[in-house]
Protein backbone atom coordinates (compact mmCIF):
# COMPACT_ATOMS: atom_id res chain seq x y z
CA UNK A 1 0.00 0.00 0.00
CA UNK A 2 1.24 3.37 -0.45
CA UNK A 3 1.90 6.29 0.94
CA UNK A 4 -0.31 9.07 0.79
CA UNK A 5 0.25 13.14 1.14
CA UNK A 6 -2.95 15.44 1.83
CA UNK A 7 -2.74 18.98 1.53
CA UNK A 8 -4.29 20.90 4.72
CA UNK A 9 -4.86 23.97 2.83
CA UNK A 10 -7.22 22.44 0.35
CA UNK A 11 -10.79 23.58 0.09
CA UNK A 12 -11.74 20.24 0.16
CA UNK A 13 -10.98 19.96 3.44
CA UNK A 14 -13.56 22.31 4.17
CA UNK A 15 -16.89 20.26 2.79
CA UNK A 16 -14.96 17.11 4.34
CA UNK A 17 -15.89 19.39 7.83
CA UNK A 18 -19.21 19.95 7.04
CA UNK A 19 -20.06 16.03 6.11
CA UNK A 20 -18.35 15.32 9.48
CA UNK A 21 -20.12 17.62 11.55
CA UNK A 22 -23.06 15.26 10.34
CA UNK A 23 -22.80 12.16 12.25
CA UNK A 24 -23.90 13.23 15.80
CA UNK A 25 -21.35 11.85 17.37
CA UNK A 26 -18.69 13.83 19.94
CA UNK A 27 -15.27 13.63 18.44
CA UNK A 28 -12.37 14.71 21.14
CA UNK A 29 -8.93 14.39 22.27
CA UNK A 30 -8.35 11.24 24.69
CA UNK A 31 -7.93 12.23 28.30
CA UNK A 32 -4.86 11.02 30.00
CA UNK A 33 -6.93 8.99 32.93
CA UNK A 34 -8.79 7.28 29.58
CA UNK A 35 -5.16 5.80 28.03
CA UNK A 36 -5.80 2.51 29.43
CA UNK A 37 -9.54 2.41 28.12
CA UNK A 38 -8.32 3.25 25.09
CA UNK A 39 -5.34 1.45 24.05
CA UNK A 40 -7.32 -1.95 25.83
CA UNK A 41 -9.90 -1.08 23.55
CA UNK A 42 -7.80 -0.85 20.26
CA UNK A 43 -5.97 -4.02 20.87
CA UNK A 44 -8.99 -5.89 21.30
CA UNK A 45 -10.44 -4.64 17.77
CA UNK A 46 -7.38 -4.00 15.96
CA UNK A 47 -3.95 -5.21 16.93
CA UNK A 48 -0.87 -4.61 19.16
CA UNK A 49 0.61 -2.60 17.34
CA UNK A 50 -1.98 -0.13 16.97
CA UNK A 51 -1.74 -0.07 20.70
CA UNK A 52 1.49 1.13 20.99
CA UNK A 53 1.17 4.31 18.60
CA UNK A 54 -1.79 4.66 20.66
CA UNK A 55 0.28 4.56 23.43
CA UNK A 56 2.89 6.87 21.84
CA UNK A 57 0.18 9.31 21.04
CA UNK A 58 -1.12 9.87 24.71
CA UNK A 59 2.73 11.08 25.06
CA UNK A 60 2.50 13.71 23.01
CA UNK A 61 1.79 17.01 24.19
CA UNK A 62 -0.91 18.07 23.69
CA UNK A 63 -2.08 13.96 23.30
CA UNK A 64 -2.64 13.34 19.76
CA UNK A 65 -5.32 10.55 20.07
CA UNK A 66 -9.28 12.02 19.08
CA UNK A 67 -11.90 9.39 20.24
CA UNK A 68 -15.58 9.40 18.93
CA UNK A 69 -17.61 8.75 21.90
CA UNK A 70 -21.38 8.47 21.66
CA UNK A 71 -23.27 8.01 24.74
CA UNK A 72 -20.23 7.00 26.92
CA UNK A 73 -19.25 4.65 24.72
CA UNK A 74 -16.25 4.33 22.69
CA UNK A 75 -16.86 3.83 19.12
CA UNK A 76 -12.97 4.82 17.34
CA UNK A 77 -10.33 6.50 17.59
CA UNK A 78 -7.41 8.32 15.13
CA UNK A 79 -4.40 9.47 16.25
CA UNK A 80 -1.39 11.85 14.46
CA UNK A 81 2.30 12.45 14.83
CA UNK A 82 3.04 9.21 16.31
CA UNK A 83 5.22 6.80 13.92
CA UNK A 84 6.46 10.48 12.53
CA UNK A 85 5.91 13.75 12.79
CA UNK A 86 3.25 14.85 10.34
CA UNK A 87 1.90 11.15 10.31
CA UNK A 88 -1.87 10.22 10.13
CA UNK A 89 -2.93 7.24 11.47
CA UNK A 90 -3.70 4.77 12.90
CA UNK A 91 -7.80 5.17 12.96
CA UNK A 92 -10.39 2.82 13.32
CA UNK A 93 -13.80 2.25 14.10
CA UNK A 94 -15.82 -0.34 16.33
CA UNK A 95 -17.42 -2.59 13.71
CA UNK A 96 -20.55 -1.95 14.97
CA UNK A 97 -20.59 1.55 14.24
CA UNK A 98 -19.20 1.65 10.59
CA UNK A 99 -20.89 2.87 7.67
CA UNK A 100 -22.11 6.03 10.05
CA UNK A 101 -19.41 8.81 9.15
CA UNK A 102 -17.51 8.28 12.20
CA UNK A 103 -13.86 7.48 10.51
CA UNK A 104 -14.95 10.63 8.30
CA UNK A 105 -15.45 12.42 11.09
CA UNK A 106 -11.67 11.39 13.04
CA UNK A 107 -10.73 11.96 9.50
CA UNK A 108 -11.38 15.57 9.35
CA UNK A 109 -10.41 16.22 12.75
CA UNK A 110 -7.23 14.84 12.83
CA UNK A 111 -6.53 16.71 9.72
CA UNK A 112 -8.14 20.70 11.42
CA UNK A 113 -6.11 19.68 14.36
CA UNK A 114 -2.99 19.31 12.23
CA UNK A 115 -3.29 22.31 10.59
CA UNK A 116 -4.12 24.24 13.44
CA UNK A 117 -0.41 23.00 15.44
CA UNK A 118 1.32 24.39 12.24
CA UNK A 119 1.43 20.84 9.46
CA UNK A 120 0.62 22.10 5.74
CA UNK A 121 0.84 18.80 4.81
CA UNK A 122 -0.03 15.08 6.44
CA UNK A 123 1.11 11.84 5.10
CA UNK A 124 -0.92 8.82 5.59
CA UNK A 125 1.94 5.90 5.84
CA UNK A 126 0.89 2.65 4.13
CA UNK A 127 -2.54 4.11 3.89
CA UNK A 128 -5.20 1.13 3.55
CA UNK A 129 -8.35 2.49 1.83
CA UNK A 130 -6.64 4.61 -0.78
CA UNK A 131 -9.94 5.17 -2.74
CA UNK A 132 -11.51 6.98 0.50
CA UNK A 133 -8.61 9.19 1.09
CA UNK A 134 -8.29 10.04 -2.68
CA UNK A 135 -12.11 11.02 -2.76
CA UNK A 136 -12.61 12.66 1.12
CA UNK A 137 -9.66 14.87 1.27
CA UNK A 138 -8.11 14.80 -2.30
CA UNK A 139 -5.13 12.82 -1.05
CA UNK A 140 -2.42 11.79 -3.56
CA UNK A 141 0.36 8.82 -3.39
CA UNK A 142 3.99 9.80 -3.08
CA UNK A 143 6.01 7.98 -5.22
CA UNK A 144 8.14 5.79 -3.88
CA UNK A 145 10.19 2.55 -4.72
CA UNK A 146 9.86 1.13 -1.28
CA UNK A 147 7.90 1.75 1.47
CA UNK A 148 9.35 4.21 3.66
CA UNK A 149 9.17 4.28 7.12
CA UNK A 150 7.03 0.98 7.68
CA UNK A 151 10.04 -1.13 5.54
CA UNK A 152 10.43 -4.27 7.79
CA UNK A 153 8.56 -3.40 10.96
CA UNK A 154 7.56 -6.18 12.93
CA UNK A 155 4.07 -6.52 12.74
CA UNK A 156 1.21 -8.66 14.91
CA UNK A 157 -1.50 -10.40 13.44
CA UNK A 158 -4.65 -8.06 13.22
CA UNK A 159 -7.86 -8.80 14.38
CA UNK A 160 -10.80 -8.88 12.50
Amino acid sequence: MPDLLVNLYSKTLDGLRLKADETGVTIRPALPPEMHVVTAWVREHFSENWASEVTVAFSRQPNACLIAVDGGKLLGFACYDTTARGFFGPTGVAPEARGKGIGLALFSACLQTMKTLGHAYAFIGDAGPVDFYAKTAGAVPIPAPDKGTYEGMLRSKPKT
